[in-house]
C-alpha cells in the first residue's frame, strides 16, 4: 500500500487497517501483547519495528490528514498515532493532536513511545508537563511525567523537577509511581550528588522511592559503591 499520501480519505483508513492486519503476529502473540500491555483496546501484534517503517513512510506525506482520521481501532493503530504526532515539529499543533491522543489513552505503552522536540519551545514543554501532571487522569499524569525526561540533562530544571516529585507525596496510582521512579533512577545517573540531597528529605510515597532505588540498583550506569550507598534510602 502506498503510504506517504498528500491526501486520506475515509475509505483509504479502512483500506490502511485491512493492510496493517497482515503484518498481525496472530491470536497468540495478540492476546500476550494485551496482558502486558494492559489495556481495553483490541491487540493485533504488529512488530513495533515495523509500526515505525510505516510511521515513517505516513510521514513522508500528508501524515496531519492521515492523523485527522483519528484511527485507533487497535493497539497497533493507537501506538502509530503517538509515532506520528511525536513528529510534529510545531508545538501548538502537536499539542492539539495530542490533547485529544492523551485523553484517549488507556495504557503505558502509548505514553511511552512519544517523543518530545523540547529543545526549541523548553519553556512550553514545561508548561504543557505541569498542566498534564495536575490531571485526575493517570496517564495523562505520566505523559506529563514522560515530557520532564527531556529536562533531565538540564540543571536549570532541577529544583523545579524535584518539587514536582514531591507534589506526588498521595499518589497511588502504579503507572504513576512507577514513571516517577524511573525519572528519579535517570536524575541520579546524571546529578548523583543533587538527586542524594532530594532522597534524604522528600515527600514522595514508600513505593516510589523503593522502586527508585530498585532501578538505580537495576543500572549499569550507577556504582557498586552507589548501589549499596542507596540502601539506605530504602523504607
Amino acid at each position: 500500500m502506498y503510504l506517504a499520501r498528500e491526501h486520506w480519505t475515509t475509505f483509504d483508513g479502512e483500506e490502511f487497517k485491512k493492510y496493517l492486519l497482515t503484518f498481525s503476529k496472530g491470536a497468540e502473540k495478540s492476546a500476550w501483547e494485551k496482558r502486558i500491555i494492559n489495556t481495553s483496546l483490541d491487540c493485533i501484534a504488529v512488530d513495533s519495528k515495523k509500526l515505525n517503517e510505516i510511521a515513517k513512510q505516513i510521514a513522508k506525506g500528508n501524515f496531519l490528514e492521515f492523523l485527522n482520521l483519528k484511527l485507533r481501532d487497535n493497539y497497533s493503530l493507537f501506538a502509530l498515532n503517538g509515532m506520528l504526532i511525536s513528529k510534529i515539529k510545531d508545538f501548538e499543533t502537536m499539542k492539539n493532536f495530542l490533547d485529544d491522543y492523551a485523553n484517549n489513552c488507556d495504557n503505558w505503552a502509548c505514553c511511552d513511545i512519544l517523543k518530545f522536540p523540547i529543545s526549541k519551545n523548553k519553556k512550553l514543554f514545561f508548561e504543557w508537563a505541569k498542566e498534564y501532571i495536575a490531571s485526575d487522569k493517570t496517564f495523562i499524569k505520566r505523559i506529563g511525567i514522560r515530557i520532564l525526561f527531556g529536562y533531565v540533562k538540564d540543571e536549570e530544571y532541577l529544583p523545579e523537577i524535584f518539587n514536582i516529585l514531591n507534589s506526588f507525596k498521595e499518589e497511588t496510582q502504579y503507572y504513576v509511581n512507577m514513571a516517577n521512579a524511573w525519572l528519579v533512577c535517570e536524575l541520579f545517573t546524571k546529578h548523583r550528588n543533587a538527586t542524594l540531597k532530594f532522597l534524604q528529605n522528600n515527600n514522595l510515597n514508600d513505593f516510589t522511592i523503593n522502586k527508585s532505588i530498585q532501578k538505580c540498583r537495576d543500572s549499569f550506569r550507577v556504582s557498586q559503591e552507589d548501589k549499596q550507598l542507596l540502601l539506605n534510602f530504602r523504607r
